[in-house]
């Protein structure tokens, strides 16, 4: 199982570290503040005070173990900074870094983190996404340049094929699934709604009302279809 290590257990790195528990990973959580080391304690199996802008104090905490390691002191520019380049000297495989700023995200690329992540400015994406456009459920991004996006089809898609759609070539985008609601009579005779994902689906399949289509892209493009079908 992979050994996952949280630098910085604010509120960020904390609920990173319980989501990663509950699943039951293996999880080494590190901070130099002794009161949050100990409310991560209580639900993280190993636990380290220590400063972990220092390289020696990382290899005695077992930070060398750590296959995925999240530095999640966006804040302190410098010590997430610091960390990253000794995470990346000790040979963590894959170093996710929080940022603040676009311009300390290119900073952190450049030392050696895998990914950087914007908390703050996705989740604030997201939100506009979903308030001007009741018809996306979700919006995720998969790295700087390329996103996913849950999506209603729009009336004018409907009964019609994959192929007649053409989002490939209209829209630079690519559907990826349909989740649809699918009507099943139980043992009762009583009519339950399951959903169905369709995976890869085939160019002639047909899109009807109600299907949540799973598109992927690069922002530009989902930014484009998106404004294509608001409603």
């Amino acid at each position: 199982m992979k050994q996952f290590g949280i630098f910085g257990l604010g509120s960020f790195g904390m609920t990173v570290a319980m989501e990663l528990s509950e699943k039951k990973f293996n999880v080494l959580a590190i901070d130099s503040d002794q009161e949050r080391v100990n409310i991560a304690s209580e639900f993280v199996a190993h636990t380290v005070i220590c400063d972990a802008t220092d390289e020696k104090a990382l290899r005695d905490a077992g930070a060398e173990n750590i296959d995925i390691a999240i530095v999640s002191v966006g804040k302190d520019v410098a010590a997430s900074i610091v960390i990253t380049m000794n995470l990346k000297e000790i040979g963590v495989k894959y170093i996710v870094a929080k940022a603040t700023s676009p311009n300390q995200g290119k900073v952190l690329k450049k030392i050696g983190a895998d990914r950087v992540i914007f908390p703050e400015r996705d989740i604030a994406i997201k939100l506009v996404q979903q308030l001007t456009n009741p018809s996306i459920f979700e919006y995720l991004e998969f790295s700087t340049d390329y996103g996913l996006m849950e999506i209603v089809a729009p009336k004018s898609f409907e009964n019609k094929t994959i192929k007649e759609v053409d989002l490939r070539r209209k829209y630079g985008i690519t559907l990826i699934a349909i989740k649809r609601s699918n009507p099943v009579v139980d043992k009762n005779g009583e009519t339950q709604i399951k959903e169905i994902v369709l995976l890869s689906p085939s160019p002639d399949e047909s899109i009807i009302k109600g299907d949540i289509m799973v598109l992927i892209g690069s922002y530009e493009n989902l930014e484009k279809y998106g404004k294509a079908f608001r409603r």
